[in-house]
C-alpha cells in the first residue's frame, strides 16, 4: 500500500487508458481468489451478454470509449445517467426518500453554505467506505485550517477505523466561523484534487490553495462547467426517450 505498487499501469482493459490499480475501489484490490465481492462482479460480468437491457449509470461523451466494448458483447446496453440528475422530472412523492447516498444526509449545510460567496468554499469528502487513521485525519484537517479557506468537511461516523472522528480543540478554535462539519450532505457538483493516502499537512494545504486559487484549479472548474452542461443535454435526450416507451 505505501511503496509505490498501486501506481502500476493496467493495460489490459479494453478501451481504458491510463488506469492505475489504485484508480480501483479498495475492495477490488485482493489478492484472494476466494472473495466474495471479486466473484460477485465475475458473475456480473459473465452475465452481461444475456441481459435483455443493461442500464448504465454514466452518458456517452464521458465514458463512450469505455462502453464500445460492453456493446460489443450486448448492443442493449444504455447509458441513461447521471441518475441523481433526473430526480426532478419524476413527480411522485414515493420516491423522494430514495438517494444515491450510502448515507442519511444533513440538508443544514446547505443553509450554511448560501452564506457564502459562489467558489469560495473547499468541500471534503472521503466517500462512501474509506477508513482512515486518527494520525491521518488530523494531519488532512490541521491542511485544511492552515490554508484559510472556508471548508465543508463531510466525516462519517466510521471513518476512523470504527472509531468516532474527533479532532482536537485547537483545530475547533482556529476553524471557528469558517468552517463546517458535517455528517454527510447532498452532493451533485464535485471538483476533485486527488490527495496521496500518505497525508502530509503541508501538501494538503498547498493542494486546497492550488485547487482554489491556482492555474491548474481554475482550469479543473472550467472543466467540470463543460462536463456538467454535456451531462445536461445527455440527460434531456434520455428524459424524452424513456417518456415516449
Amino acid at each position: 500500500m505505501t511503496n509505490g505498487y498501486l501506481e502500476t499501469s493496467l493495460d489490459w482493459i479494453p478501451k481504458m487508458k491510463n488506469i492505475r490499480l489504485k484508480d480501483f475501489p479498495s475492495f477490488f484490490r485482493t489478492t484472494d481468489i476466494n472473495d466474495v465481492m471479486l466473484n460477485s462482479l465475475i458473475t456480473k460480468t459473465a452475465a452481461i451478454p444475456r441481459g435483455i437491457a443493461i442500464i448504465l449509470n454514466t452518458f456517452d461523451a464521458l465514458e463512450q470509449d469505455s462502453v464500445k466494448p460492453l456493446l460489443a458483447m450486448n448492443p442493449q446496453i444504455f447509458t441513461i445517467g447521471p441518475l441523481h440528475m433526473m430526480q426532478q422530472y419524476v413527480n411522485d412523492d414515493r420516491l423522494k426518500p430514495i438517494g444515491s447516498n450510502l448515507w442519511k444526509e444533513d440538508a443544514s449545510c446547505i443553509d450554511w453554505l448560501d452564506t457564502k460567496d459562489p467558489g469560495s468554499v473547499v468541500y471534503v469528502n472521503f466517500g462512501s467506505i474509506t477508513i482512515t487513521t486518527k494520525e491521518q485525519l488530523i494531519e488532512f484537517g490541521w491542511g485544511l485550517a492552515n490554508s484559510k479557506k472556508d471548508f465543508l468537511w463531510i466525516t462519517r461516523p466510521d471513518i476512523v477505523g470504527g472509531d468516532e472522528a474527533m479532532m482536537p480543540p485547537e483545530f475547533v478554535e482556529e476553524t471557528k466561523g469558517r468552517g463546517m462539519v458535517t455528517s454527510w450532505c447532498p452532493q451533485e457538483e464535485e471538483i476533485v484534487m486527488e490527495i496521496d493516502t500518505n497525508v502530509k499537512r503541508e501538501e494538503v494545504e498547498a493542494q486546497v490553495r492550488e485547487m482554489m486559487d491556482g492555474k491548474k484549479g481554475k482550469m479543473m472548474k472550467n472543466k467540470a462547467l463543460e462536463w456538467k452542461k454535456k451531462s445536461q443535454r445527455s440527460r434531456r435526450y434520455w428524459w424524452i426517450v424513456l417518456c415516449k416507451l
